[in-house]
């Protein structure tokens, strides 16, 4: 590899590799960039000083750093890897299931090479999809990853590039597709050395996290769109999931979104796969996934919070904040069926109208809806799961309407055993200063709610860290086994009856009722039917009335009448099928 840099803040740029001599000039060679005179080979370290810096700043699109962002840079070759999934063909998100998982806390070693001796319990399962929380690079031992700051390394203490294209072949020979959670709209507050080297982030526009990234600059979305393509080349990813696309602040001709599109339809073409783009998205736009001919952006997918936010609501009577106005079953109901409940309707939350109607010819799959996800369950004060306060009953009827909504469901990591360990905000930041600051943050944030600061875990106590991992030994054992073999009963029913999979948003129909607590999914030949309420309940049922599943074996359906014990769910089928 000759080493290259755009720096065009610089005005002079020296390459230093370790074991080559004193700093060696690097020529400018147009447009900001600069080149070495030496090739360096994999393993070689290297970095770049500028100007009258007496330290070298880590290779801003760095494959490897060996001892964190700060460091030295390291060569890695991607082609060194063997790969053996030449007979992978690809996966399609159409029909599949997600399971999301962050590799610092899945296995105790926190790995990914341990991580992949877990593969075969999603295959079993019945998992599709291994969506990885952000890998790349971050200062500290641990972190969710969305304080990254070199997008183009995998972090070391989880075993570094190397370790994560071993992952994703044993993903791959066991039938698993791979979405990388990628992170493109801020940079994190310790080692974030690129506006040393030139405008790659708006220093006077902020989003949330800090600095916007500048998308009027070329090479920043050049910056972007290649390190997606690396993932899906290099490492054989299947997919990416984009954070906070909404973040993405873009006035040009083409918004990067749509170019990150064309650019990964273009690398499916010549691979002959299918690869996936996931936004996470608060506006509630189905431009996102729209056909690009007709105004959209051709991204695949997308997240819906409002169908996680209605189902919440149901389960737990939560209707603080952004709560309040999924109070009513109905909304259950609209998300259902509609994909949003917000599409268009006044949000309490904003002040304001908010969202857009989804075209109901665009296909249900390309919505991706969960009852947990990392955030969801993260950024509570105490980072609690349903299982830590929800009874059976209320668990049953989560996991039944997630993996058998019209969309494309996706379980958070321990979701499928009722883990009992809470999965809390935790960073490591090595500043003393930075971690005292995230701290108190954290802490006001949640006091700002009424949140008593006591019961908000200090991100930067290693326990909170600790208290975050799974324990892989309850998940056979009592109510966690109950729980477990319910999620797989439900995979392979949805698996079994086409109508589950079908795609069509005018075949879907829902009902709720405010006042008795139930509801009523109408997938075509097959129904969902909730009773949420603490009372035995009796409804009609058209067709045969068939019970596929039921989470309490007291139900019955007896001449077009089924009884529904309080809070339980079953699975009946209505058609002659």
């Amino acid at each position: 590899m000759i080493p290259e840099v755009w720096a065009p803040r610089a005005t002079r740029v020296a390459l230093r590799a370790p074991g080559r001599g004193a700093d060696s000039p690097m020529t400018h060679v147009g447009g900001g960039w600069w080149r070495a005179g030496i090739e360096l080979g994999h393993g070689d370290e290297y970095g770049f000083v500028l100007d009258d810096a007496t330290v070298a700043r880590p290779d801003p699109r760095s494959r490897r750093q060996p001892r964190g962002v700060h460091e030295l840079s390291a060569v890695f070759d991607p082609g060194r890897h063997e790969w053996n999934d030449s007979a992978w063909t690809g996966r399609q998100l159409a029909g599949g299931v997600i399971y999301e998982l962050h590799v610092g806390t899945f296995t105790p070693e926190g790995t990914l090479d341990a991580a992949a001796r877990k593969l075969g319990h999603l295959v079993e399962l019945g998992i599709d999809f291994v969506e990885l929380l952000p890998v790349n690079g971050f200062n500290g031992a641990h972190n969710w990853g969305y304080d990254g700051v070199l997008w183009y390394v995998v972090h070391e203490p989880y075993g570094g590039p190397a370790a994560y294209q071993r992952f994703v072949d044993a993903c791959h020979a066991a039938g698993l597709g791979v979405i990388q959670d990628v992170v493109y709209n801020h940079l994190g507050p310790s080692g974030n050395y690129l506006p040393e080297f030139g405008p790659y982030l708006r220093d006077a526009e902020s989003n949330t996290w800090g600095s916007s990234v500048d998308l009027d600059e070329p090479e920043v979305r050049r910056y972007i769109v290649e390190n997606a393509l690396m993932w899906l080349r290099d490492h054989h990813v299947d997919g990416l999931r984009l954070d906070a696309v909404h973040a993405l602040k873009d006035e040009g001709p083409v918004h990067v979104l749509q170019e990150l599109a064309e650019s990964v339809d273009a690398l499916s073409a010549h691979l002959g796969r299918p690869l996936t783009l996931i936004a996470e998205s608060d506006l509630n736009d189905a431009r996102l996934i729209s056909a690009r001919e007709a105004g959209g952006y051709g991204l695949t997918a997308q997240w819906s919070d409002d169908y996680h936010h209605a189902l919440h609501v149901a389960l737990t009577g939560e209707t603080s904040g952004y709560y309040a106005d999924f109070a009513s079953l109905e909304s259950l109901a609209k998300a259902a069926t509609r994909g949003f409940f917000h599409d268009g309707t006044w949000s309490s939350f904003r002040g304001r109208a908010h969202g857009h109607p989804i075209d109901r010819r665009i296909p249900t799959w390309r919505l991706v809806t969960f009852s947990q996800d990392h955030d969801q369950i993260g950024n509570r004060a105490a980072g609690d799961r349903l299982s830590q306060t929800l009874d059976e009953g209320g668990l049953a009827i989560a996991a039944v309407l997630t993996v058998l909504a019209p969309f494309t469901p996706m379980l958070f990591m321990g979701e499928e055993w009722a883990a009992s360990t809470p999965w809390q905000f935790f960073t490591s930041h090595p500043e003393p200063e930075l971690g005292a600051a995230t701290a108190r943050g954290r802490k006001a944030e949640f006091a700002r709610m009424g949140w008593d600061e006591s019961v908000v875990p200090d991100p930067q106590d290693p326990e909170t860290f600790r208290r975050s991992t799974l324990r892989w030994e309850e998940k056979d054992a009592g109510s966690h086994a109950s729980v477990l073999a319910l999620y797989r009963e439900l995979l392979a029913l949805r698996r079994e009856r086409p109508e589950l999979a079908d795609p069509d948003f005018r075949h879907i129909a829902a009902i709720a009722d405010d006042g008795a607590r139930w509801f009523r999914l109408d997938r075509g030949g097959t129904e969902i039917v909730v009773n949420f309420s603490t009372e035995l309940l009796h409804l009609p049922v058209s067709g045969p009335g068939r019970i596929l599943l039921s989470t309490d074996p007291a139900a019955s359906a007896d001449e077009g009448t089924l009884a529904l014990p309080p809070r339980s769910a079953l699975v009946v089928a209505t058609g002659v099928g």
